[in-house]
């Protein structure tokens, strides 16, 4: 566990300290520890907001080591941005969490994922073409993220399940807060074959700032974002902004045009979004090959102009996927599933820790 971690994660429980004066704490007092230790009149020198450093002696109720251990006696891991587990897709939005905290398998993280989001109030044709798409999504070696709400979410993450895939949920709660609690025995079987992961501390309820706050999380984690049904105001109009402010690419399923719950999608369509009828027209749009079968015909082939070029800065010394992205000039979102497709063919090894090498 990185050094930080304890003092990040009672910044995270001072009231009025968010993602964004985290940040600026760190940014300042250089590690999250001397950010702590700093006192309110550093804070004012600094031109931290004086409704801040008012209240600064405050954050002195909480204790860091504390805290620590009432998430590790309860099972929670916490990843912060410095953890190699840390999800690399995460890291590329503005402002990522400072500090994620987890519950279920790790090794998700490291998936390549799509999220699906939809309407609470779905209809029996989303929840068909949610199952159907989700299917075709997890055979083809996706992860599906979704925020665990009623609806297409729930849905989206049975079926998951169901087809043995990789099920990440992200909360508008504590971890240990599962809301709609309609969907505790969902939620525990995520846990077991996925993760369940939230930025905000254990023991917090619900409130409805919270959702749109996590929606940037459920885009920041995937390649792009599938609304399946939406209405005009519906909550997954949220995510699609926010994955199209994280330069993430973004898909709909077209719907009836007489049908409030399609309003949202064919709207997005109008704006641009991908219409989406199988899911071939979302790995085409990501540049994804479509089956495991061709990838195995493909395995015997030399690697093309764009798999040479990472060879080739492997060749010289084993790299992290940060290093991969600055050193080739590419985005994340393109080097990363093109690192997984080089992976499963055998041409480079993940060593772990998000580090590549061709040995």
């Amino acid at each position: 566990m990185h050094t930080d971690t304890k003092y990040i994660l009672a910044l995270n429980r001072v009231e009025g300290i968010g993602p964004a004066t985290i940040a600026k704490l760190m940014a300042v007092f250089f590690s999250a520890q001397q950010a702590w230790e700093a006192t309110a009149d550093d804070l004012r020198a600094a031109r931290f907001p004086e409704n801040i450093c008012a209240h600064w002696q405050d954050r002195l109720t909480v204790d860091p080591d504390a805290e620590l251990e009432k998430c590790r006696r309860s099972g929670i891991r916490l990843l912060t941005l410095a953890d190699p587990e840390y999800p690399e897709l995460l890291k590329q939005i503005h402002l990522p969490p400072r500090l994620l905290y987890v519950r279920g398998n790790l090794s998700t993280f490291s998936a390549l994922a799509l999220a699906i989001v939809g309407s609470r109030k779905c209809t029996s044709y989303g929840k068909q073409v949610t199952r159907e798409l989700t299917r075709e999504i997890v055979e083809n070696g996706l992860a599906i993220v979704s925020g665990l709400a009623l609806g297409i979410d729930a849905v989206a993450h049975a079926a998951t399940l169901d087809c043995g895939g990789t099920a990440i949920a992200v909360l508008g709660s504590g971890v240990d807060r599962i809301y709609p609690r309609s969907n505790l025995a969902l939620a525990k079987r995520i846990m077991e074959q996925g993760t369940l992961i939230s930025e905000f501390p254990p023991g917090t309820e619900p409130k409805p700032i919270h959702f749109p706050i996590r929606n940037r999380i459920i885009s920041g984690m995937a390649l792009g974002t599938l609304v399946v049904e939406a209405g005009e105001t519906s909550g997954s109009l949220i995510t699609a902004q926010t994955a199209l402010e994280q330069n993430r690419e973004v898909f709909a399923i077209p719907g009836n045009i007489t049908n409030k719950q399609s309003q949202g999608t064919n709207a997005l369509i109008q704006r641009g979004a991908k219409l989406v009828s199988t899911a071939a027209d979302i790995f085409d749009e990501l540049n994804l090959q479509m089956t495991r079968q061709h990838v195995e015909a493909r395995a015997a082939l030399p690697a093309d102009p764009a798999e040479a070029a990472i060879i080739s800065l492997l060749e010289a010394e084993p790299l992290q996927v940060d290093e991969i992205v600055r050193r080739s000039g590419q985005t994340a979102s393109q080097i990363i599933p093109l690192l997984t497709m080089m992976e499963i063919k055998g041409l480079i090894r993940n060593q772990g820790g998000g580090v590549y090498s061709t040995g």
